[in-house]
């Protein structure tokens, strides 16, 4: 069930305030983007609970980065059952980045969301980071949602 037009862009308004304190380093904004028993999960096994520790991996995570830009593009949001106060979404980024070390490249990606609406509004409650492409800034690595992996997924998960 989609979720409310003023539900979407509340939740909206999230996600792009997450982006916006990721471009910035604004820890305290990206800190109160989420619910504080949320969990952050970049999948291959890296998985983080609760606020505090996830703003912690988030500020180690930024140190090693010199300046990064993170842009939010298509998503919705929808209920999952019947709780007005949680909905999940899906919402694909792109992300350009120079590393301390002075390697650049790009992260193309999307995250599968779980949102609380808490006193102040919406929050994350989990977002999972789904990687399709991370590597050189002309694309010329492997990306990971090609034809041929998708298939190969399908066919393990059936």
């Amino acid at each position: 069930t989609p979720v409310s037009a003023d539900d979407f862009v509340a939740i909206q308004r999230l996600v792009h305030r997450y982006s916006d304190a990721v471009v910035h380093r604004d820890v305290d904004q990206w800190g109160g983007c989420w619910a504080d028993d949320a969990c952050w999960d970049f999948g291959r096994g890296r998985r983080v609970e609760g606020k505090d520790a996830i703003v912690g991996l988030w500020v180690g995570a930024m140190r090693g980065m010199n300046a990064v830009v993170q842009m939010v593009h298509n998503g919705d949001a929808w209920f999952t059952d019947s709780d007005p106060d949680r909905a999940a979404g899906r919402w694909f980024i792109v992300e350009r980045y120079r590393r301390a070390d002075g390697q650049t490249g790009v992260l193309l990606a999307h995250y599968d969301d779980e949102y609380v609406r808490g006193p102040g509004g919406w929050l994350f409650a989990k977002r999972f980071l789904a990687v399709h492409y991370q590597g050189a800034p002309d694309l010329s690595g492997d990306f990971q949602n090609t034809a041929e992996k998708l298939a190969a997924q399908e066919t393990t998960d059936a």
